[in-house]
């Protein structure tokens, strides 16, 4: 479902590379935060500047921040003699004091066309105005020790910082308010050379010669915008807050500064030395610069770039595997670090700990990071640096990004989907012998680590020490691991890749962050079906197999026990002696006592019992889970003939007609136990009688007893005295 402009709104980002737009694309995938807080999210109207806003067909629309103009002279004009113009280009410093440091606070202001400060429009809109008085030094303290850049953060001095190109004027005139072209740029004709300041209505301006050939603005009509020849530089860009954003080699500058720019690389410093030749000549500027001077610049380079520049990717890391790269429409979730050229921090998702989830490719992001992405796999690390056309342009994000600056993102991938993605299954081991397959409504036990698709583990099954138990296709797992454990074989092992929409969503749960893509690795342990009986399987049958096991017969036999994956449970062999059982008495699992059936001596089965016809849900505390299928390998050794069904004692001969008086050996017409015992064993071991095999026979004596004493009050008398088939619901003799 789309996402509402309000809700898109409402959690806008702030100073990363993000768009934000109201509205996106219909059936937008969940998880989907154009703008989160402090992540690259792109503002609305009077936001971030567009691509379009970069350069335009007809030249510069603006005079851009550290914008690098002028062709580059040939090897001997560069390497000529400059008369009396000193450079001396100091270590590049490692960090500076707060007074250098890329002033944050506020909107980049305006340049205003009587302002006199050394880096003219970098003032702000109606800013107090700085006066430089003749003799003074135009830096009271030069750049302190500066912090730090980011490594690749600020761009290489070899590879770029030695090549200044050309750049073209701008419609909205560099040297001028107006949009003109040619000597009358603003509304004003220049006048001479050092003709001095001048103030004109709105819109107008004098035009004089200058270290920084700076116009006036009355209207103050934007940062480096609208400057006219010939206004003089105030003392301090430090003291504005703002850097002076200019072109190099074309004509903005006195000569002697587009001389001593040209070559320097980000993070430079330079004292640079302009004789009045190359600067304000014999004329100077009127209670400004006295003729004649020679001029002393304190110059840091923040930033450069040209129109020519693209977005610039360097990997420093990349997985071995990378199946996977991101494609326009792709949902993404990473980790950034933003920096600008100097390597100074205004951003990073790092401090939030939370990443910054967005589509790729469809304006969410400002196009520089849409291009820097495309290609990266889940792991990789980049560097991609972006020119300010391609970034948040004239305006920056009216925070903590100046208008101009060129951005440097160190970007970490930790995710990656499609909306169009279904659940990716991987078989890692397949067991040779595959006799069954899941389907829905099977009920599967199974081991499982689960991981975010970095390789973060956030759950495990093992740590447990315990399986996850559910049934399948029925809803009870999210809808990716119903369809990812579909098809499986009992010791099979799977890599399941499931993607947000079919796990949990932009909302995440616990440990597992929104918009997550999952990933398990399982391996299947036993699963039935509630439907499933015991499965009964004849490994050998010895040739004479007539006589059968049945209920009531006693049975002796050897077993090994285990569950489907082969862990064993337990095994008679190892305690040297069989197990013993009356066959339906209810002394094993009922799946046992089915298993035991119709076995002849000396017979080998595998019986394989669900866990309905088992232990069931609970299992046997440390020794057999809950909800498992059980295998025994059976052999059966030896087998009693049980009863008949109901007796507990039966006559090998003929019943005697005066049963009750043999048994009542004084005569007095009352039987007791003690009685009724002796007689009973003294029937079996004649060989005349037999009791149920299996049970003590002191027990079955007992239980006889109780059944012949109908009152209960420990004597048998001759009216209660019965045979089984005269009543026929006691087993009794």
């Amino acid at each position: 479902m789309a996402a509402s402009k309000g809700s898109w709104e409402q959690q806008r980002g702030r100073g990363g590379p993000g768009r934000g737009r109201a509205g996106g694309p219909a059936g937008a995938e969940r998880g989907a935060r154009p703008g989160q807080s402090g992540g690259p999210g792109r503002g609305r109207a009077g936001g971030p500047a567009r691509a379009e806003r970069g350069p335009r067909a007809a030249g510069w629309g603006r005079a851009r921040r550290g914008g690098v103009g002028g062709a580059v002279p040939p090897p001997q004009e560069q390497g000529a003699p400059v008369p009396s113009l000193g450079v001396r280009s100091l270590p590049i410093p490692w960090f500076r004091t707060a007074s250098a440091t890329r002033p944050k606070a506020g909107v980049p202001g305006r340049a205003r066309g009587d302002g006199k400060g050394l880096l003219t429009g970098g003032a702000r809109a109606g800013g107090p105005r700085r006066t430089l008085t003749p003799g003074a030094s135009p830096a009271e303290s030069g750049p302190g020790p500066r912090r730090p850049h980011v490594p690749g953060g600020a761009r290489r001095c070899q590879a770029l910082g030695q090549r200044p190109r050309s750049g073209s004027e701008g419609k909205a005139g560099i040297n001028g308010s107006g949009g003109g072209r040619g000597p009358e740029r603003g509304g004003a004709r220049c006048q001479r050379p050092g003709a001095g300041w001048a103030a004109g209505p709105a819109g107008t301006g004098v035009c004089q010669t200058s270290p920084f050939t700076f116009g006036l603005n009355p209207k103050g009509a934007g940062r480096g915008r609208g400057r006219g020849q010939g206004s003089f530089p105030g003392p301090l860009s430090y003291d504005r807050g703002s850097t002076f954003n200019v072109l190099v080699g074309k004509g903005q500058l006195i000569a002697g500064m587009d001389k001593a720019l040209v070559g320097m690389c980000v993070n430079e410093r330079r004292f640079v030395k302009i004789p009045p030749q190359l600067a304000y000549g014999s004329e100077g500027v009127p209670d400004v610069i006295p003729p004649d001077s020679v001029l002393h610049f304190d110059v840091l380079l923040m930033d450069l770039w040209n129109s020519e520049d693209q977005v610039q990717v360097h990997t420093y890391f990349k997985p071995a595997n990378c199946s996977r790269t991101i494609q326009v429409s792709d949902f993404v979730r990473y980790h950034y670090n933003g920096t600008f050229l100097d390597g100074t921090l205004f951003d990073s998702s790092h401090n939030r700990m939370k990443t910054y989830d967005t589509y790729v490719g469809i304006g969410w992001l400002i196009p520089g990071m849409d291009r820097g992405l495309l290609g990266m796999c889940v792991g990789e690390k980049r560097i991609i640096t972006i020119p300010p056309f391609l970034a948040y342009g004239e305006e920056g994000d009216g925070k903590d990004i100046p208008g101009q600056a060129s951005l440097v993102f160190d970007v970490a991938l930790l995710d990656l989907h499609n909306p169009k993605d279904g659940v990716a299954v991987e078989s890692t081991f397949l067991p040779r012998d595959c006799e069954r397959r899941s389907r829905a409504g099977d009920f599967l036990r199974y081991h499982y680590n689960a991981s975010l698709l970095d390789g973060t583990l956030f759950d495990s099954s093992y740590a447990r020490n315990r399986t996850f138990d559910t049934y399948i296709g029925q809803g009870y797992v999210i809808a990716g691991m119903d369809e990812g454990l579909l098809g499986v074989c009992i010791g099979e092992r799977r890599r399941i890749v499931i993607p947000p929409h079919l796990a949990y969503g932009e909302e995440g749960r616990g440990n597992i962050p929104g918009s997550a893509v999952l990933v398990f690795d399982i391996h299947v342990v036993d699963f039935h079906n509630p439907s499933d009986s015991v499965q009964v399987t004849s490994r050998y049958k010895p040739d004479n197999c007539s006589v059968l096991s049945k209920k009531g017969d006693y049975l002796k036999y050897h077993y090994n026990a285990s569950l489907m994956d082969g862990t064993r449970l337990d095994s008679t062999l190892s305690l040297g002696k069989t197990y013993n059982i009356v066959l339906g008495s209810g002394q094993v699992v009922l799946g046992m006592d089915m298993g035991l059936r119709d076995m002849c001596v000396g017979e080998k089965r595998t019986v394989v019992i669900p866990p309905h016809l088992g232990y069931g849900e609970a299992g046997v505390a440390g020794e057999v889970p809950g909800s498992a299928v059980l295998v025994f390998d059976i052999e059966l050794l030896d087998l009693v003939s049980g009863l008949p069904e109901g007796y507990m004692f039966i006559w090998n001969d003929e019943v005697s007609p005066n049963l009750f008086e043999e048994i009542d050996k004084d005569g007095n017409g009352e039987v007791l136990l003690e009685e009724f015992s002796e007689y009973i064993h003294a029937q079996v071991a004649a060989g005349k009688g037999r009791l149920a095999p299996g049970f003590e026979a002191a027990v079955i004596v007992q239980s006889m007893f109780t059944n012949q004493d109908r009152d209960g009050d420990g004597r048998v008398t001759a009216e209660e005295f019965k045979l089984k088939d005269q009543e026929a619901r006691h087993d009794e003799l």
